[in-house]
């Protein structure tokens, strides 16, 4: 039973360990000001609306929805961060799981696309239609 104890004892140490290294990022992360973080977001929410906007692939267009959806995770960690508080942490790993479904349901909508038209690009969706 003691060597149960003890290996117990080096989890809790290890775990211990984690929070302190979790406290050492969170606070490097907090020397950076807030506002650079809400710059480099709407930067790149920016780019990816133009892709949308302007590009005709739609593998490329799929691609700056999840530079969108990257910028808007990166202000909320940046966030919950400052704030200290991991509810804006959990809600990015749950829009990445959505980011990840939408990757793999737009990828599927594209390849069937591209079987029935050998092409991905946005200006041939007008002759689906029935």
């Amino acid at each position: 039973q003691s060597s149960f104890l003890q290996e117990l004892w080096v989890q809790c140490l290890s775990v211990k360990k984690i929070y302190s290294i979790m406290g050492e990022i969170n606070s490097f992360i907090q020397t950076v000001p807030l506002e650079y973080f809400i710059i480099l977001s709407s930067v790149l929410f920016c780019l990816g609306v133009l892709g949308v906007l302007i590009r005709k692939n739609a593998i490329i267009i799929l691609g700056c929805v999840e530079l969108m959806l990257n910028s808007v995770n990166l202000l909320l960690a940046a966030f919950s961060s400052y704030k200290g508080d991991g509810n804006g942490q959990i809600l990015v790993f749950f829009i990445m799981v959505v980011a990840a479904a939408e990757v793999a349901i737009g990828l599927a909508i594209i390849a069937m696309i591209y079987r029935n038209t050998k092409s991905v690009d946005i200006s041939i969706f007008n002759k689906l239609r029935g």
